[in-house]
């Protein structure tokens, strides 16, 4: 197990208990989430090491590295994607300003995303973990998905932007990742994060049964003034946020069902309209933020 006895993100030893949370989706483990009182940030404590991550991955039901699954929870969540593969392919065109490109879509998955660039156009590349997603990626949409591993044998400054759809909270060394991201990029080039919001509305609702909270599979829970801090510390500059309106009602529904509540796609439907709504007057309490950040322009 990996125990931060300072804060990952400013250093600072001021750290205390934030929420004692589970591994609702799989494991059923306890785990506990740390604050800082310094900056504000909230980690998981003592989460395994990242050779021994695999088993708490290892399910039918984990959707972005499978497409055969066929529950309620499955069409609810491909029915959202299939709405925000469009918005993002209008998102990544607007705000590089280019009809055509070379991208790189880092925690890819099963791929969708990617192959929504490469039809749009773009030369469009992946970085996914799981082997299985990697083939599967390969043989049923012909993309070249690289291995984790493999990203410091790309070339440097040969992307216009590089994407991460809810996956900076899973990196065991998110520094480190994003170094690499910075020299990947072009200079003026963009990179587009998206990450869970532990001071939305629904995050402070459900608490302890939030379903983005993810333990021990996210490792790291960002608001916007935390990420700023992340993004400042890794030599981006932060240009936008946006909200992803549509993750709440999924998050808000498996919310529900952590909590098992009786009949958690109603109730979990309700609140998250309520939620939804409340984030367009207010990005800082939106369930899901997507950060702009540009690399600096080479003087």
């Amino acid at each position: 197990m990996v125990h931060n006895f300072t804060c990952p993100l400013c250093s600072s030893d001021t750290i205390s208990i934030y929420l004692n949370s589970r591994d609702y989706f799989l494991s059923g483990e306890p785990f506990a989430l740390f604050k800082c009182s310094s900056c504000g940030f909230v980690f998981t404590q003592d989460y395994p090491e990242e050779q021994e991550m695999g088993k708490y991955y290892e399910s039918d039901e984990y959707l972005s590295h499978n497409d055969s699954s066929k529950g309620f929870a499955d069409r609810i969540y491909r029915l959202v994607r299939k709405i925000m593969l469009r918005r993002k392919k209008r998102m990544v065109k607007q705000i590089t300003g280019l009809k055509k490109g070379k991208i790189l879509d880092i925690g890819s998955g099963s791929g969708h995303f990617a192959l929504t660039m490469k039809k749009a156009g773009w030369q469009a590349n992946g970085i996914e973990i799981n082997s299985k997603a990697r083939k599967l990626s390969a043989s049923k949409l012909g993309l070249e998905i690289f291995d984790p591993k493999e990203i410091t044998t790309l070339k440097t400054a040969s992307f216009d932007c590089i994407t991460l759809w809810h996956v900076l909270e899973h990196f065991h060394e998110p520094f480190e990742y994003y170094r690499e991201i910075m020299r990947l990029l072009k200079p003026g080039g963009i990179c587009i994060t998206a990450l869970p919001n532990c001071s939305s509305s629904d995050a402070r609702h459900y608490r302890e049964f939030w379903a983005a909270f993810d333990v021990p599979r996210h490792l790291w829970h960002f608001t916007p003034s935390t990420f700023a801090l992340f993004a400042e510390k890794t030599g981006f500059r932060t240009e936008k946020i946006m909200n992803l309106p549509a993750d709440v009602f999924y998050i808000s529904y498996v919310s529900e069902k952590y909590k098992e509540s009786s009949n958690p796609f109603l109730k979990g439907i309700i609140r998250a309209k309520f939620y939804a709504i409340g984030a367009l007057f207010n990005k800082e309490r939106s369930s899901s933020v997507i950060y702009i950040l540009r690399k600096p322009a080479e003087k």
